[in-house]
């Protein structure tokens, strides 16, 4: 009767094994280590970089515990493990200053970080320890305001170009277009060439209203943003910040950032692990933005020290030169909708470009009337401009063409990977910052797993106490269910908050509930007179039906909380659904399996330990 099948105990050993395998990284700590990436996206993070930062560790007498070279997507980067915190400074000091010969200028960063100590076999299994968040591990947090006036100029810049092409295709002759803080006046020599312009921009650029004010001799034609439309442009500015933002951070690598929105204006930024805040202003700073220009078709570059032609800007073209370009901006990063890399038709390195319909139709008229010329790809950060490539015009082309003259494919790549990431949509400034040290989280970490331990021991007395061996069992459950559940979120690299370890804390109190339940439930078919192996099987197979109402019930409370919340609401949810799940298998299938175990074996069962069970008195 309460005998499992072979195959349930295997489900259950193998959930064992597992769950124990994948929790184990996580009691393995930390060690104190040094990040260097570049500074610079010229600048290659590469193994020559590794023999020169072990040579300069040498000469300083650094001792490490070991030496890595990285590599995420296609940014490279190597990372120091050290014993101890004061060998990791000296360390940190030592490499910035041997590695940057400029240190206003610096072409790589060096920061501080931790790394896990977990063995190699285990992260050949792909076993991790579980991310820690902000709150936890430390780090840096960033709340930045979003320029909106400046999202509604870039926009009125963008369509002032979009207008002036269109007004051209159809031949409609004008005087000169303004730009005004959230307006475009267009002047004309009459009524009817502003009318004329109305009737075609009315269906082009429905996002604006366009009235006519005429003059004796002249007409003024003022397209004024929509209420709904200027939203949207806000809106959008934000939308696209938080993507770029997400972009260039992941290809940092930095692990596990918070990136999301507060309120209508503001993004947060939250970079877990990062302890110097320098350090995390250089990210955020590396949102870059993209931009395409006509070089100069005589002198595209000049060295470092010579006069650029007059009305020429010029901007850092590799190691000792300067690209020289006219003022006139092509397309910017916004303009972009893909980028890959490829080949072009004599297999060279190359990349491929799209752009949005505005920008194809701009690149169109600028390549018909430049064939033959050099066109660069310049690359603005913290507003220094950086030539990523100049490359010759050899055929008319619109929304899609290839950029070519990369040496390498890594190269190719890299160019690829940095256009995709595009450029923010409005410009954005650091309104508060705050840094949480490793102390703070260290000790974030032992008051959360203490409360946790506390919980479990006060919980494991209560039960072992009232029901005596079916106590026990449910303790051995309890504690599988954590297992499991910690397993579980290191194998999804789920990111652990402290509103996690509250959600910890309440999967144990509901998966306990359960036994509760079971326990109960045997306890009244004993009363009833049922036998013990009897009140056993009906105990389990009734309690069933409430434990899963009461589960999905709170799972979809669970679910409403993980789809609508945000920051700290959501990683209480993922947790909470997750340790739902976990108790349903460990309160039930694993529990009944001991208690199986325990008395199936028995052909005649006098009595169980439950704890004593209240019979009623008889009249």
């Amino acid at each position: 009767m309460n005998r499992y099948p072979l195959w349930k105990y295997v489900i259950i050993l193998v959930a064992l094994l597992i769950g124990g395998l994948y929790s184990l990284p996580n009691f393995f700590g930390e060690a104190p280590a040094v990040q260097i990436s570049a500074a610079k996206p010229t600048i290659k993070v590469d193994l020559a970089t590794q023999i020169r930062v072990e040579k300069i560790l040498a000469d300083e007498n650094l001792v490490t515990t070991g030496l890595f070279f990285e590599r995420t997507g296609n940014v490279g980067s190597i990372k120091i493990r050290f014993t101890d915190t004061d060998t990791q400074l000296r360390a940190r000091d030592s490499l910035q200053q041997k590695l940057n010969n400029d240190q206003n200028d610096p072409s790589f960063t060096v920061a501080l970080n931790l790394l896990s100590n977990t063995p190699g076999w285990l992260n050949a299994l792909n076993a991790f320890p579980m991310p820690l968040g902000l709150d936890l591990r430390g780090g840096v947090y960033f709340l930045l305001q979003v320029d909106m006036q400046g999202a509604v100029q870039k926009k009125i810049t963008s369509l002032a170009g979009d207008i002036r092409s269109q007004l051209r295709d159809k031949n409609i002759r004008h005087q000169g277009i303004d730009r005004n803080v959230d307006s475009i006046t267009i002047n004309f020599g009459n009524t009817a060439e502003a009318e004329s312009a109305r009737s075609l921009l009315a269906i082009s650029q429905p996002q604006l209203t366009w009235e006519i004010n005429s003059a004796a001799s002249t007409a003024k034609l003022t397209g004024q943003f929509k209420t709904s439309a200027l939203k949207e442009v806000q809106d959008n500015a934000v939308k696209q910040n938080i993507i770029t933002l997400n972009k260039r951070v992941n290809e940092l690598a930095v692990k596990e950032p918070v990136i999301q929105q507060q309120g209508a204006e503001r993004i947060v930024v939250q970079l877990p692990g990062v302890q110097d805040t320098a350090r995390a202003k250089d990210i955020i700073g590396r949102t870059a933005t993209l931009e395409s220009r006509l070089a100069d078709p005589i002198v595209s570059s000049i060295g470092i020290g010579e006069t650029p032609p007059p009305g020429m800007d010029v901007f850092r073209f590799g190691e000792g030169r300067l690209g020289v370009f006219k003022k006139s901006v092509i397309f910017s990063g916004e303009s972009i909708t893909d980028a890959s890399a490829g080949f072009d038709q004599n297999q060279r390195p190359a990349v491929n470009i799209s752009l949005d319909a505005a920008g194809g139709r701009v690149m169109q008229e600028v390549t018909r009337e430049n064939l033959g010329k050099p066109m660069g790809m310049i690359l603005f950060e913290k507003g220094k401009g950086e030539v990523l490539t100049i490359a010759t015009i050899q055929g008319e082309f619109g929304a899609k063409f290839q950029i070519t003259g990369q040496p390498t494919t890594e190269s190719a790549n890299d160019l690829a990977l940095l256009l995709r990431a595009g450029s923010l949509a409005a410009p954005m400034e650091i309104i508060e910052e705050r840094t949480i040290g490793p102390s703070l989280g260290a000790e974030n970490i032992e008051k959360g797993f203490k409360s946790l331990i506390i919980g479990f021991t006060a919980i494991s007395v209560f039960m072992m106490i009232y029901y005596l061996l079916f106590g026990m069992f449910s303790v051995i459950a309890l504690a599988v269910n954590l297992l499991l559940l910690i397993s579980v979120l290191s194998m999804l690299q789920a990111t652990l908050t402290l509103p996690g370890i509250a959600a910890m804390a309440l999967a144990l109190g509901m998966a306990i509930d359960s036994n509760v339940l079971i326990n109960e439930r045997i306890r009244e078919e004993l009363r009833n007179g049922a036998s013990p192996q009897s009140a056993i099987s009906i105990g389990f197979d009734k309690a069933w039906a409430t434990i899963l109402d009461s589960n999905v019930t709170t799972l979809i409370a669970g679910l409403a909380l993980l789809a609508f919340g945000s920051g700290p609401i959501k990683g209480f949810a993922v947790v909470h659904c997750l340790g739902i799940l976990t108790s349903m298998f460990s309160a039930v299938f694993f529990s009944r399996g001991l208690v199986n175990f325990w008395y199936g074996r028995q052909k005649k069962v006098q009595k169980l330990a439950i704890g004593q069970v209240w019979r009623p008195q008889e009249k």
